[in-house]
């Protein structure tokens, strides 16, 4: 996906943990096509960058592991899931700004 928007960093482990918020447990294998369907790309292996992601936001508690390549949601405060929200927003409008079709006409996507 050349020309999708590329995550990582804080953006990457905010999509992760929305996504898990919304979603309840996830495998990496999962959320390695959750980010591809929400129209992100991910550098290098996938699975590396989710883990490598996954494991700053579990020692923050805003994400538990759950098992081997397993993870669920943790205990996040409203002011930080807010900002995580919006910022997700921001970035799925972006990378459907980068979308050949544009937006879809069903709002509620921007979050499945």
């Amino acid at each position: 996906m050349t020309d999708s928007v590329q995550l990582h960093g804080i953006e990457l482990r905010y999509v992760l943990t929305n996504y898990l918020a919304l979603h309840g447990d996830c495998t990496v294998a999962e959320l390695a096509q959750a980010v591809q369907r929400l129209g992100f790309g991910l550098p290098g292996r996938p699975s590396k960058a989710i883990s490598d992601a996954l494991r700053w936001e579990v020692r923050l508690g805003r994400v538990q592991r759950r098992g081997r390549a397993l993870y669920g949601p943790g205990y996040t405060p409203r002011a930080t899931e807010w900002r995580i929200e919006r910022r997700v927003a921001e970035l799925r409008e972006r990378a459907l700004s980068h979308r050949p079709g544009g937006a879809p006409t069903n709002p509620r996507w921007l979050f499945d």
